[in-house]
């Protein structure tokens, strides 16, 4: 079924850089580009713009209880064990966001608007039938989350042309036949320096280590051990801030997933679904939320990268459903 619409694809492209050009002689009273040039690495520091009305989802497309509400539904007290037809629900919806996901980066360029991704994205994610997981859940206004340089996570999109250099978040969650799949990465815009591309590559490696130890019995625990020791191995700090979670039909859910050293209990078995998406900074763990209620940034400014992927405990390891 995606096949289909990733054809389609090719001129939603084409139809949204044409809103771009369209887009540009609209935006009028926004805030000032801000350049960094500090220890960090020379960026604009980002913070937030206007932000456009709510998106739609057709009527004939399946939605979560918040998607009117904005209030979650209850999810389960312990981490589920699900059983095949609970994982197999889980392969659908996760492959289809890594999929989405797959599309953005030929649509990343200096000057598109983080608005204009979301729109792009949303437009992908209900044409597969599917509804965007983000959109009102606790009343966030948007379909997907997008976090540039010093946002470490959550971000809203808005009317902000990206800008050469920037590092950018893309967090796709899909709710697909009753059930949630959840990953984002990491894009560069246009040239970007070199300790940019290492906080990046950094990232990236305690994602996979972090992955890589997931097994039955093993601590969860041991996922925020892993990570730690590889962020502060190459100087950087993990931002305690954030953490994995239990995914299924609810968004979120038990167990939460430190990605910082710990000594939490509890074991991974066979049939648990969970997110693994460590928030690295190049400077201190400290974070502050914008007015917005969303949108957190660095109280150094420091530029931050996340990446994240859902997982599959098996009896013999783990499967990345959203590889």
């Amino acid at each position: 079924m995606f096949a289909t619409k990733n054809m389609k694809s090719i001129s939603h492209v084409r139809y949204f850089f044409k809103k771009l050009f369209q887009q540009k002689s609209k935006i009028i009273a926004t805030p000032t580009h801000k350049t960094m040039n500090n220890k960090f690495g020379q960026y604009d520091l980002v913070e937030p713009w206007t932000v456009s009305v709510k998106k739609v989802v057709p009527s004939h497309i399946p939605k979560p209880l918040y998607s009117e509400s904005t209030i979650p539904c209850q999810s389960p007290k312990n981490p589920e064990i699900k059983n095949q037809n609970q994982i197999e629900c889980m392969g659908h919806s996760c492959s289809l966001a890594k999929r989405v996901l797959n599309q953005v980066q030929g649509f990343i360029k200096p000057g598109i608007t983080t608005d204009l991704l979301d729109e792009y994205i949303h437009e992908l994610i209900i044409n597969n039938a599917a509804y965007p997981s983000p959109l009102n859940y606790k009343g966030f206004p948007k379909s997907v989350c997008t976090s540039v340089n010093n946002v470490a996570c959550h971000g809203i999109p808005d009317n902000r042309p990206l800008q050469d250099g920037d590092i950018l978040n893309v967090d796709v969650t899909v709710y697909l036949n009753g059930y949630h799949g959840d990953c984002s990465a990491m894009f560069e815009v246009g040239n970007v320096d070199a300790e940019a591309k290492r906080l990046i590559e950094v990232t990236q490696l305690c994602l996979r280590h972090a992955i890589e130890l997931c097994k039955p019995n093993e601590n969860f625990n041991s996922i925020g051990n892993i990570i730690e020791e590889t962020a502060n191995k190459h100087g950087f700090n993990v931002i305690p801030a954030f953490v994995g979670h239990g995914i299924g039909n609810y968004f979120h859910g038990p167990p939460d997933i430190y990605h910082i050293a710990n000594d939490m209990p509890g074991k991974m078995q066979p049939g648990m679904t969970f997110t693994i998406e460590p928030v690295i900074t190049q400077g201190s763990e400290e974070i502050e939320i914008c007015e917005d209620g969303w949108t957190a940034v660095t109280v150094d400014k420091a530029r931050t990268a996340q990446c994240e992927h859902t997982i599959l405990i098996t009896n013999n390891g783990c499967e990345i459903l959203t590889l």
